[in-house]
């Protein structure tokens, strides 16, 4: 048998009728699989060694090149050889012993999976999707770590055995290619559930024939092959390391790509940038940076800060830019977040917070937009719930950073930056020490993480003062003609 059923869920009484099928190696997780279980085989004293050490070592150094292959370009049919293999080495292990050693690799493995492989796993189950675990590695192997997963079944290559050891022989076929998929099929069959509305999740080229089977293909990490192919067929490719639609060229960021080029005197040698305490915004893990919003040159400064801290950034924008062809594609795929400011829906926060769950870091300005008129020139800052809302629901780090000087670069009523060198308007970005929020009131917390900006500021932007009328029309897109004095305002946590 190459399937086991693992648990089966019920809802409402009735068995569900779709599922969720995931690949492992390069899928789930970022590498191979098979490295973590030898050696939790060693170390039970389980060895598919023999007794030259010469030849062992020659057969370590075969295999730790096969896994470099496999891990940066796939599966082929020469490295799937001696996988297939493999079960021979098997002769005479013991079946609880292999079982022992399997459910100490299926923790190791669990502590593995790439963050959004996490989310995208829970998403299907509160979907009410059946979760199957589809990969070629010995049933031996998986069915421990589909048990931790608590997914509801298992495909995979079954070994033969006795009451009390392993044959060495393989129990039906080697699970991989098209028999991976009638395998799935199998189960499909026998649990009645309907593959054509189902989804499933693979890196392989080879496992195109699973991704024809279901309603839902998604490419992962994909190979060049599935790339192409994937591309031809319309279906979807992720990467489970990173928040979806983020694009990936030669296993890299288009961020880590560009962030050697990420530097002021490359960027905008229009500027005198100043960056302090940048240190504060965490080498690793989620983050939500908050920033107040003075400019459009504000993005350029955020997005050179954070690669000075050596993070890819996620930030929210408006429609309008993201619906210009081409433009709001890259924007997506750099990792940009759509937002509709006047649906009022909560989509945007959603896909702030998933990138949060998911590890990365989100940019946002919490008062949405620059301000118009005289609010521009208030000493207190004032902010929308969206910020505080996504800290609440996380309970990630917030990091404050103080902006000064952009509006000088670029101000609202000018269409494009002032790019004379001979100017350099002094930038300031100062970055502060997380901010303590006590997640009982949205309005509470967002006075918070204003006042956490607003001391980073110069002492100037914390005195009231009356603007001159030319500087209120800096504040103001160009062609406006209304009354620069007017207050232009909205109530902090309306439209966030």
């Amino acid at each position: 048998m190459a399937t086991t059923t693992i648990r089966m869920r019920v809802d409402q009484g009735e068995l569900m009728t779709t599922a969720a099928i995931f690949d492992l190696d390069r899928t789930l997780i970022a590498a191979s699989t098979t490295p973590i279980f030898m050696r939790h085989l060693t170390d039970a004293g389980i060895s598919s060694g023999t007794s030259n050490p010469a030849v062992d070592s020659v057969v370590g150094l075969a295999s730790r090149a096969l896994k470099t292959i496999f891990d940066t370009v796939g599966e082929s049919r020469i490295l799937m050889q001696p996988a297939k293999l493999a079960v021979r080495a098997a002769a005479g292990w013991s079946v609880a012993d292999v079982e022992s050693a399997a459910e100490d690799a299926a923790e190791e493995i669990a502590e593995q999976l790439l963050p959004f492989a996490k989310l995208l796993i829970e998403e299907h189950r509160q979907a009410g999707d059946l979760l199957v675990l589809a990969s070629t590695s010995p049933l031996a192997f998986t069915e421990p770590l589909a048990r931790r997963l608590e997914f509801d079944g298992v495909v995979g290559t079954a070994w033969k055995h006795d009451d009390d050891s392993y044959t060495g022989e393989i129990d039906g076929v080697f699970v991989w290619g098209p028999d991976k998929a009638h395998a799935v099929e199998e189960w499909a069959e026998e649990h009645d559930v309907r593959l054509d509305r189902s989804s499933a999740y693979s890196d392989s080229y080879f496992d195109a024939a699973l991704l024809d089977l279901v309603g839902k293909p998604v490419a992962v990490n994909p190979d060049a092959r599935l790339s192409a192919l994937a591309s031809i067929k319309g279906w979807p490719i992720r990467h489970l390391d990173k928040s979806e639609g983020v694009i990936k060229v030669g296993g890299r960021e288009i961020q880590e790509w560009t962030r050697p080029l990420m530097r002021p005197e490359l960027v905008a040698p229009y500027a005198d940038i100043v960056f302090q305490g940048d240190d504060n915004i965490p080498a690793e893990g989620p983050a939500l940076v908050v920033f107040n919003h003075r400019s459009y040159f504000d993005p350029t400064v955020m997005g050179l800060l954070l690669a000075r801290a050596g993070r890819n950034v996620r930030g929210l924008g408006k429609k309008e830019v993201f619906d210009v062809p081409v433009v709001g594609r890259l924007l997506q795929g750099l990792g940009g977040v759509r937002v509709e400011r006047a649906s009022g829906s909560d989509e945007p926060l959603i896909a702030a917070a998933r990138a949060l769950e998911g590890g990365e870091v989100v940019i946002i300005a919490p008062e949405g937009t620059i301000p118009r008129g005289p609010a521009f020139f208030e000493p207190e800052l004032q902010g929308r719930w969206g910020a505080a809302k996504l800290a609440a629901q996380t309970r990630v780090p917030v990091i404050p950073v103080g902006l000064w000087g952009t509006e000088n670069v670029w101000p609202r009523s000018q269409r494009l930056p002032n790019i004379n060198p001979l100017t350099r308007p002094v930038v300031t970005a100062v970055v502060g020490e997380p901010v303590e929020l006590k997640y009982r009131s949205p309005n509470a917390d967002t006075k918070r993480i204003m006042t956490a900006i607003s001391a980073l500021l110069p002492p100037e932007a914390r005195e009231h003062r009356e603007p001159t009328t030319e500087e209120l029309m800096r504040t103001f897109p160009p062609g406006y003609s209304g009354d620069p004095h007017a207050e232009s305002t909205r109530r902090p946590g309306t439209d966030t």
